[in-house]
């Protein structure tokens, strides 16, 4: 462990240190960040693939005391390095994923063109290769005790850590803060999209017995299908009836509690940053008007853990790049207390 008595932590951010500026290895940390910088399939805005660099360099500017535990820093937090070859097969099948979106749009059908098929399938296979590869990383130090968190990428991106999560813990629920429902069938006719990540994880992981979605304020009409005959499996919060619940009297502690009420003992949070109001977010890929304050989520997750469920893991995905970092500082500070968060309530459970 590192030598803490020597470490400031009211000092400036030391960029020779690693996220928050925290001097911490990956042995010593009992959190571990797992960046993957990968955008194959995002539908709009590209640039979320590189948001862990931009993230970690604004963590610096993160004061390192949390009102929920402000001592959390000191169990150590790691990010690991970006993985440049996932970073170079996200950049290439990006470009090939652009012609094809391009095509598809113009000509509404691949119409047996041989060659786009071809790229259809290797976008699949690519997409095949990264859920294989989160799903090792996160499986190794999940089977080592540490405690894990992902940073996309877009949202395709922790569909191995789900699958890693179940095998660690069992049954377990996600909530999902989110603009989008994510429960499209091979959107764009890929198999793994972002706007599929929920339809997949339902269809492939027997063990995530609950969705918990908040904030959907975008979505289609095979999505709404999808959730009505889900069998209470998804259960969505739209961000239209929250606000109008507001207005019309009811406290948010009222409405938090209901969707606490839906999760299961296990719970993992998944975060697309679209999920709060856009002007935290303007370069996220998908901005849609409405959504979150950073505030409301921060005390639906502490209600969580009061409430005797414990967080088990998260990602955050879907962070923009922006030219004055507004992005980058925003979700630098999401990220540290979705750390801080995931490190008090498992030590109410000892395993921290």
């Amino acid at each position: 462990m590192p030598d803490l008595d020597v470490f400031d932590p009211n000092s400036v951010g030391n960029p020779n240190n690693g996220i928050f500026g925290l001097p911490f290895t990956e042995e010593d940390a009992k959190l571990i960040l797992l960046p993957v910088p990968w955008e194959v399939t995002v539908s709009y805005k590209p640039g979320t693939a590189r948001a862990s660099e931009h993230i970690c360099t604004a963590s610096l500017q993160v004061d390192l005391i949390d009102d929920d535990l402000s001592d959390g820093w000191k169990r150590g937090i790691f990010l690991r390095e970006m993985d440049k070859n996932i970073l170079a097969k996200s950049d290439y099948l990006r470009k090939e994923a652009e012609l094809y979106i391009n095509y598809i749009t113009e000509c509404d059908q691949e119409d047996g063109n041989k060659f786009m098929q071809k790229v259809l399938k290797e976008i699949n296979e690519g997409s095949d290769f990264l859920n294989e590869w989160v799903y090792e990383q996160t499986k190794e130090l999940l089977d080592q005790g540490k405690l894990v968190g992902l940073l996309g990428g877009d949202h395709s991106s922790p569909l191995g850590f789900f699958k890693a999560i179940a095998g660690k813990y069992g049954e377990y629920g996600i909530l999902q803060i989110d603009a989008h429902c994510d429960l499209r069938e091979a959107y764009e006719n890929f198999r793994y999209s972002h706007a599929s990540i929920m339809y997949n994880a339902l269809e492939e992981i027997p063990q995530l017995t609950k969705l918990v979605q908040i904030g959907t304020r975008d979505y289609s009409l095979c999505e709404v299908d999808y959730i009505k005959k889900s069998n209470n499996r998804v259960n969505t919060f739209f961000d239209k009836n929250i606000k109008e619940r507001g207005y019309e009297g009811e406290t948010w502690k009222q409405i938090a509690d209901e969707i606490i009420a839906h999760l299961p003992q296990k719970v993992y949070i998944s975060f697309d940053i679209d999920g709060l109001d856009p002007k935290l977010c303007p370069n996220t890929g998908t901005p849609v008007q409405g959504g979150f304050e950073t505030q409301q989520v921060y005390y639906l997750f502490r209600r969580i853990i009061e409430s005797g469920r414990q967080l088990i893991g998260f990602d955050l995905n879907e962070v923009g790049i922006s030219l004055n970092e507004w992005d980058e500082n925003v979700g630098a500070r999401v990220l540290f207390k979705l750390c801080n968060l995931l490190i008090a309530s498992n030590e109410k459970y000892g395993t921290v």
